[in-house]
């Protein structure tokens, strides 16, 4: 009996996805627990699994289509895949016949092997770049992705129109060049992703419309929800980082053989916030129908960017968490982003976010709440620049601060002393250790 494959229950406040790439065609054969195919939500990419071996008999949305839990995405046939003989061996003798039934079904067996191979070395292509790639008669196999697992982007298939059209050869480099990026690269994904500008040639203005994609137009929302519904304020205030960097470049070799993680500056910041939040309750609250929640627990947030957009996961508990275990937690949650694979568990709640744009080297910018959270603090970049420390001009290194919170809840006092608080504490790491 045939098994409809359907959307699975989707995570609450979701009522609808997006079908991502399809990992298997109608014809093939699948294992039990394979993924057939990526549904995209507003927060998270589901993988939809084969409930049991056999051949994926139809396949009923297409990439791209917008679907509903339950819906009938395709119909799996259960067991193995069986083949037939010739007909023109009715006049052969039996073993003659049987052994060309057997030569041709190894021959054919062979050329699905080979068929097979061939399309799982194709990489996968995005909806909008299988449509440009429909539109330039272009075949996968000539296209180097560049997201991925070596998916392929709209931005690699106008690469490749363009080379097309002004006779350009792919050379190996420029291949090479194009591989799948390491991961400290993969903002590059990002940015080729949100690129909407066309290569073109000196004599043609071209457009291209796509559709906003589902984490982007929840994005979108949310943004504007927060401009709409709270009264938004940001204070600012600089840090001197030097004696964070003396102790990071102390014992960072020690730290990572130990802990077998990398010691960087949000450890530093993720427990100042905590520590300063203990002291000002009101910066970890929220609203909630005219009432003020007082959140007895310490759930950050941290902003990080995926080639999906931008997610913030939750480092839940965090003011019982050691060093090293932030580190560690940190390092997870920009894997699981690059990789789609943060759950829908791990990015909820969350009662007060950081985000650093300092690693795209912001010098200072204005955050945006993560409602209902009713504050955030910015990290920017590290710059020396002279300062005066005891009545000397010495050179330090320097960090802008910027804390966006909602003016509704938290007054501009609090809000100022909450962040000299966090300044303080990265300024005079001890005071970290004392609780001072």
């Amino acid at each position: 009996m045939s098994i409809e494959i359907k959307v699975p229950a989707l995570p609450e406040s979701i009522t609808e996805a997006t079908v991502g790439a399809w990992h298997k065609k109608a014809g093939d054969g699948v294992k039990r627990d394979e993924n057939l195919v990526d549904l995209e939500t507003d927060k998270v990419v589901l993988e939809v699994p084969a409930e049991s071996e056999g051949v994926l008999k139809e396949v009923l949305v297409k990439e791209g289509d917008t679907v509903e839990a339950g819906a009938v995405l395709a119909i799996l046939e259960p067991g193995e895949a069986t083949g037939g003989g010739s007909d023109d061996d009715s006049d052969k003798p039996d073993d003659a016949a049987a052994a060309d039934d057997d030569d041709d079904g190894k021959s054919e067996a062979a050329e699905k092997k080979k068929s097979s191979n061939a399309d799982d070395e194709a990489p996968p292509a995005s909806p909008a770049a299988q449509k440009l790639m429909a539109e330039h008669g272009l075949k996968a196999g000539d296209i180097d992705g560049s997201g991925k697992d070596g998916r392929i982007t709209k931005a690699d298939v106008q690469d490749a129109v363009s080379s097309k059209e002004s006779g350009a050869s792919q050379s190996s480099d420029k291949a090479a060049e194009k591989s799948r990026p390491a991961p400290a690269e993969a903002q590059e994904d990002l940015e080729k992703e949100d690129r909407a500008a066309i290569s073109a040639t000196q004599d043609e203005r071209l457009e291209q419309r796509v559709p906003m994609s589902r984490i982007r137009q929840r994005i979108a929302e949310r943004l504007l929800d927060v401009s709409q519904n709270t009264a938004m304020l940001t204070t600012f205030n600089e840090v001197d980082m030097k004696s964070v960097m003396q102790i990071r470049s102390t014992y960072k070799e020690k730290f990572e053989k130990d802990h077998e993680v990398r010691l960087g500056f949000m450890s530093f910041f993720v427990k100042a916030a905590v520590e300063a939040l203990k002291r000002f309750p009101i910066v970890n609250a929220s609203i909630d129908d005219g009432d003020v929640v007082y959140h007895g627990y310490y759930d950050i947030g941290l902003a990080v960017s995926s080639p999906r957009g931008l997610l913030v996961p939750v480092m839940r508990d965090a003011d019982q968490m050691s060093y090293a275990e932030v580190e560690e937690k940190l390092g997870e949650f920009g894997q699981k982003a690059r990789d789609g694979k943060l759950t829908m568990e791990e990015l909820k709640g969350g009662t007060f976010t950081i985000t650093n744009g300092g690693v795209f080297g912001s010098m200072l910018s204005t955050p945006i709440l993560n409602p209902p959270q009713s504050a955030i603090l910015g990290m920017h970049a590290i710059n020396e620049r002279p300062v005066v420390v005891d009545g000397e001009i010495v050179i330090r290194p320097i960090m802008q601060l910027a804390l966006s919170y909602d003016h509704r809840l938290i007054d501009g006092r609090d809000a100022v002393l909450f962040l000299r608080t966090i300044k303080e504490l990265i300024e005079d790491p001890a005071r970290l250790l004392l609780q001072v």
